[in-house]
């Protein structure tokens, strides 16, 4: 069985937002090997479209970004979207009845699935089919923007924290 991992970079204040802050070299390595290492990852539109960034080389990436895009571009990927019509390699659209795909998916994969996307959470959060969240907080304050908690979640029990890269805090919860 498939567990349901949704994580992020996000400010002290508790803010997404991939422009006002990237991970430094280690951090980075880390969202590398999870990519590299995981099932694949489900995708709300918004965070598809951001990601999509990966899909296409740049001249001027780094050896890391490199490897990142490699990893990103090999894995499954599903997105949930009632507006798009189509999309991208190793991509699979989620249209209708989300309860139903993701759950099959839990039940007939294994492995980690990444969760990305606060309002995604949000949706599977409601339908309980979220195992786990890492918040990796960041020495940064905005003030305001989009919030990690897209809504309000379960009671959730800390089942670790650490020290991930130069500057970043992962705290890890479960459903209580």
């Amino acid at each position: 069985m498939a567990k349901f991992v949704f994580g992020m970079n996000l400010s002290l204040d508790g803010y997404v937002d991939h422009s006002a802050f990237a991970p430094g070299p280690r951090l980075f390595r880390h969202f590398c090997e999870q990519v590299r290492n995981g099932t694949g990852s489900v995708y709300g539109r918004g965070m598809y479209e951001v990601m999509r960034y990966w899909d296409e080389d740049h001249p001027e990436w780094k050896a890391n970004e490199r490897d990142f895009a490699a990893a990103w571009r090999s894995q499954q990927k599903w997105v949930v979207s009632r507006t798009l019509e189509s999309v991208g390699p190793n991509a699979a659209l989620i249209k209708d009845d989300i309860e139903s795909v993701v759950g099959t998916l839990k039940a007939q994969l294994d492995g980690e699935i990444g969760v990305a996307g606060p309002n995604l959470a949000r949706s599977l959060t409601n339908l309980g089919l979220i195992d786990e969240y890492r918040l990796y907080f960041r020495p940064v304050v905005l003030g305001s923007g989009k919030p990690f908690f897209a809504g309000p979640r379960p009671p959730l029990r800390l089942i670790a924290s650490d020290q991930i890269g130069e500057d970043a805090v992962r705290l890890t919860y479960a459903p209580a």
